[in-house]
């Protein structure tokens, strides 16, 4: 069953180019079609297209489709095209002519735009959600080992003294731009395209304000061409967001498996959490950390993707669209499974506490050092040359203690900033308005 049948039989290798994996995707999709339904009707019957009495029959049939498909048992049948077609299908044998009128005023076209946007907002939440345990969990490791000394890195050369409250808090505060970006991505998102129809608008008196309120959207986007111009440029805005997550997990990921390296060995992890070689049995392997690092480095690359499908179409509909739906969907669980398994990774990470005893980690103090000449009164390149020198005569030694104050260093990491920072973003989303627009949806008499 096709929206657009018209009594001529397709070529079967053409219905299945076409249709692509649409079937397999939109199951993902079947709620918020519904969901969507339920505004679009109520709005219709408020013009006159429905009558109270069909309203009510439409909207209890939509809320059985809704029950079975969080019972996992809505399936789109062999031979229907989509899960618009199917949720169509079923109202109009459930109500015959009654429910073929659900379609008036609206396209497919702004159907699966609606659908992809309330799946996105529902995956950022998601996302948002997980990313603020992991924020919690880099926070409290950063507390707990706020003391621990250890090396810092330029070109990969001992450098200056760091800590575990330096490295764990530098993620967390990573992590509070990357939920900015996703926060400006969740606004673009949140905009509603419903009654743009096929990219020209309708002739009817759609009332596009109330589907924007039932379905809890931030805002419109109003003018009609641009909101199927939209279509290719949410998923690319979205997916950068991702991308600019998926750097911050991916480099925590590397570090993970360098400090987790005999050669480093700054911290361990419990066997149960690592895997082993087939010969060397000696090996506990971070493979969990080199999948994130690799998927990391997938989801980077989705937006350039959604470029190459969409960027020199001209205004208007085209069918490239359907495509962007294959890189776009599925990224969203690979950023929650690597959220997740970062924090599983992290709650158990062992440290060692003891890794300044090791010789090869005496010169990050060379510039504590300069800088203890300097206070002395010492001019600064004075003082540089003279622990050069040292150095370079093999007896440099420093035996004193590491005074960092200024905000974000050793020894003032400003954890609790970094925090106030992460709950003003969070509560800036406003997730429960949505929530709140779907229970009323779902529960109006």
């Amino acid at each position: 069953m096709k929206l657009w049948d018209k009594g001529v039989k397709v070529d079967k290798k053409i219905e299945q180019f076409t249709v692509g994996m649409d079937r397999e995707l939109d199951l993902q999709l079947a709620a918020f079609d519904v969901l969507g339904s339920l505004a679009h009707i109520e709005m219709l019957e408020s013009i006159g297209l429905l009558e109270k009495t069909e309203l009510k029959l439409i909207q209890e049939e939509l809320r059985k489709i809704y029950s079975s498909i969080k019972n996992n048992d809505f399936v789109i049948d062999d031979g229907t095209e989509d899960v618009h077609s199917q949720i169509e299908y079923q109202l109009t044998l459930a109500l015959g002519d009654i429910g073929k009128k659900i379609h008036s005023g609206r396209s497919r076209n702004d159907q699966v735009l609606l659908d992809l946007k309330l799946f996105t907002r529902n995956k950022l939440e998601e996302i948002v959600r997980e990313g603020r345990l992991l924020f919690d969990e880099l926070i409290a490791k950063s507390n707990e080992n706020k003391d621990v000394l250890i090396p810092g890195y330029t070109h990969l050369q001992v450098a200056m003294p760091s800590s575990f409250g330096l490295w764990f808090g530098a993620y967390a505060e990573s992590l509070t731009d990357d939920m900015m970006v996703l926060q400006a991505a969740y606004k673009v998102v949140n905009q509603n395209p419903l009654g743009s129809g096929a990219g020209y608008g309708s002739s009817f008196p759609l009332n596009r304000q109330m589907t924007t309120d039932l379905l809890g959207f931030r805002d419109l986007s109003y003018n009609v061409v641009y909101a199927q111009m939209g279509r290719g440029k949410m998923e690319f805005t979205v997916l950068s967001a991702l991308a600019s997550m998926a750097m911050t997990i991916g480099k925590l990921a590397m570090d993970a498996c360098l400090y987790n390296s005999q050669n480093f060995n700054f911290l361990s992890f419990p066997d149960e959490l690592t895997t082993g070689s087939s010969i060397m049995p000696h090996k506990k392997n971070p493979d969990v950390f080199e999948l994130i690092r690799a998927h990391a480095n997938a989801l980077q690359m989705l937006p350039a993707q959604i470029q190459a499908v969409t960027s020199n179409l001209p205004s208007g509909y085209h069918r490239d669209y359907q495509l962007t739906k294959e890189f776009f969907m599925p990224a969203f669980d690979k950023m929650i499974a690597c959220l997740e398994m970062t924090r599983i990774m992290l709650s158990e990470v062992k440290i060692n506490k003891e890794v300044l005893k090791d010789e090869r980690y005496k010169y990050m103090f060379t510039v504590e050092e300069v800088n203890q000449m300097v206070l002395n009164g010492v001019p600064f390149r004075d003082a540089y040359k003279k622990i050069g020198q040292i150095v370079e005569e093999g007896t440099f030694k420093y035996e004193g203690k590491v005074n960092h104050v200024h905000e974000g260093s050793i020894g003032n990491l400003c954890n609790d900033k970094i925090v106030d920072k992460m709950n003003e973003i969070f509560v800036g989303f406003n997730f429960n308005k949505t929530k709140e627009a779907y229970m009323n949806l779902l529960n109006r008499i």
